[in-house]
């Protein structure tokens, strides 16, 4: 009888010690788990304060920036694939365009006249000073060479001479030739108020009357040359 009773004691104990075991397990296990998490949220964590970090630092226009190369990155692409396949990309570019977007184009380039004329130097300086910082094309090859070849006088200090030794190439001079030339183009077509001669006979009687006369001199003076001699001289008939 008594080893019939310690049996079924020793029955009962195991089922017990199996599952207290079993509990413990799960316990680890979940706290295995809620220690990895926690571990991976610092990590997504600091990731997400070093990125926070790179964007405070980065300019205020930085995504404008960004989209603006990326736009023109896509353009030099298409512009390419044009060229290779022998279509003028400024033909294909318009049958992309739908004509709600050329309308809402038209409209606001009707609305903005970006040269206004002369009003000042100092503004005819600033639109300069922005039509050329708008056209620079930073080439990273031609930087890195002359890096390379410049070594330490790359970066001047107060003992460095490097007066006199920069040779512009054939690129950058055919740049510059070109921006005169187009300087001078433009500035033909801006027509500047001429000068009063005080030795002109007058012969108007106001500015208004003053430009008709001079539009008439141009298209009949030569007939009328003579008439008009004759009566400065009174010998008209």
């Amino acid at each position: 009888m008594a080893t019939r009773s310690e049996e079924s004691a020793t029955t009962e104990e195991e089922p017990s010690e199996s599952l207290g075991a079993q509990k413990r397990e799960e316990r680890l296990r979940k706290f295995r788990e809620l220690h990895f998490k926690r571990n991976e949220a610092r990590k997504l964590n600091h990731q997400e304060v070093v990125e926070e970090d790179k964007r405070l630092k980065l300019p205020a226009n930085w995504e404008a920036k960004k989209s603006r190369l990326e736009w023109e990155i896509a353009e030099n692409e298409k512009k390419k694939e044009c060229a290779s396949r022998g279509e003028d990309y400024n033909r294909v570019k318009l049958l992309e365009i739908t004509a709600d977007d050329a309308d809402r184009w038209e409209r606001k380039k009707k609305k903005k006249n970006p040269d206004t004329g002369f009003a000042g130097y100092a503004e005819a300086q600033f639109r300069q000073y922005q039509r050329l910082t708008k056209q620079i094309r930073p080439d990273l090859e031609s930087y890195e060479k002359l890096r390379e070849e410049s070594g330490e006088d790359f970066y001047p200090t107060s003992n460095s001479l490097i007066h006199g030794t920069h040779v512009p190439t054939k690129e950058g001079i055919d740049r510059m030739v070109e921006d005169v030339e187009k300087q001078i183009e433009k500035r033909a077509k801006y027509s500047r108020r001429r000068a009063y001669n005080d030795d002109a006979d007058i012969d108007y009687i106001n500015e208004r009357n003053a430009k008709f006369n001079k539009k008439a001199e141009r298209f009949y003076g030569k007939y009328t040359a003579e008439i008009k001699q004759n009566l400065e001289r009174g010998t008209a008939v």
